[in-house]
């Protein structure tokens, strides 16, 4: 019954949650999801995973034992001043600003190179208030891992967009390595992506991507002489992206500010808070979180979104028992509605006493 709905969706943004991950194979996917996540070991590969991105994520309810499923955008729309927080709704309205997703190239292929457009030029084009700043977390990767991420020093411009279109009409291969800067990649790096800068993860990565939701503004620049999963060329999208590459990001302006920009925070006998990102120019703040024991948060009006990047299980708990116990497992990304407040994090199970990790990202207030 409709009422019976509203108490779910009422509660539901009164605690933590999780939505239904969706998991898609890809040109370029790899093994390692199929392995953690306990996928179905027939696929060729899972590429892709939406681990939650409201806008187009599934949310279950149970109802007296019945599983019912329905878009999670519907506690949005119902409750966002509750799941959002007052000054997030007041910037975004009924949209859910940030997603994490996963891109699992362990054992498969480069990302295609792409840029995201500037929040002008996404104005201007198709009417969006804001853009998809991102950045790769790296939640595994093999001693060969690369992200490729800015550009090189001395570049022409003009020649890079002639290669480019040479590259997608047949003509030639794009030799990435002449223009753009590869850096190493390894577990717990974080690569921040101002929109605007050209990017992607190379092969034998497992990224956890943290970015902004304006739905699927990705230029896609190169892909590596590759075919899609229909046997077809994947769509490029050069002139539009020429118009947004950040030229002067290159290599000396990458490094001090887009590659792991971390320092501690503060420190506590049982816990370490970092600041891992974003960049000033991105409105997603992010604060990675070791701990051996309990640690305290509170949402200050604003929603939370996080992943145990380490460690495998943590328990989410309210000091005053407002909500029960939620647990969560490893990689598993999880909500903090702005309304629940207070809350706290221990390593629980198999964990318990054991250092754990936790990435944390939500919208920045404005000084």
């Amino acid at each position: 019954e409709g009422e019976t709905w509203k108490a779910g969706l009422k509660k539901t943004a009164s605690s933590p949650f999780r939505v239904v991950p969706f998991f898609d194979p890809a040109p370029w996917g790899g093994q390692w999801m199929k392995e953690v996540c306990d996928l179905d070991k027939t696929q060729a590969n899972f590429g892709w995973c939406f681990d939650c991105v409201p806008e187009e994520n599934s949310l279950y309810l149970n109802i007296s034992g019945t599983l019912f499923e329905m878009p999670s955008n519907n506690l949005i729309f119902y409750q966002p001043r509750e799941v959002l927080g007052e000054p997030v709704e007041a910037r975004f309205g009924e949209n859910f600003p940030i997603r994490f997703d996963f891109l699992d190239t362990m054992g498969g292929g480069n990302l295609s190179l792409q840029v995201h457009p500037t929040t002008q030029y996404i104005r201007d084009t198709f009417g969006m208030a804001y853009t998809q700043d991102e950045s790769y977390y790296i939640l595994d990767a093999e001693d060969d891992a690369v992200v490729y991420l800015g550009l090189k020093e001395g570049i022409q411009k003009d020649e890079m967009i002639q290669d480019l279109r040479k590259a997608n009409q047949g003509e030639m291969s794009f030799d990435a390595e002449k223009y753009i800067n590869k850096f190493p990649a390894k577990k717990h790096d974080h690569f921040l992506i101002p929109a605007g800068t050209c990017h992607c993860s190379g092969s034998n990565a497992m990224v956890l991507e943290i970015s902004a939701t304006p739905y699927i503004f990705t230029f896609k620049l190169w892909d590596w002489d590759r075919l899609g999963l229909d046997g077809r060329p994947r769509p490029v999208h050069i002139e539009h992206g020429k118009e947004v590459i950040q030229w002067d990001r290159t290599t000396p302006w990458v490094e001090k500010n887009l590659v792991n920009a971390i320092y501690e925070v503060s420190r506590g006998e049982h816990y370490v808070e970092e600041h891992t990102g974003l960049h000033e120019l991105e409105f997603i703040e992010t604060r990675r979180y070791w701990m051996d024991d309990v640690t305290h948060h509170t949402t200050d009006d604003g929603v939370h979104m996080l992943n145990l990047v380490e460690g495998r299980e943590a328990v989410i708990e309210s000091p005053t028992n407002a909500f029960a116990p939620f647990v969560v497992h490893y990689a598993e990304t999880f909500i903090i509605p702005a309304s629940v407040g207070e809350y706290t994090i221990r390593p629980y199970g198999e964990s318990q006493g054991k250092k754990i990790g936790v990435l944390k990202a939500y919208v920045r207030k404005f000084s």
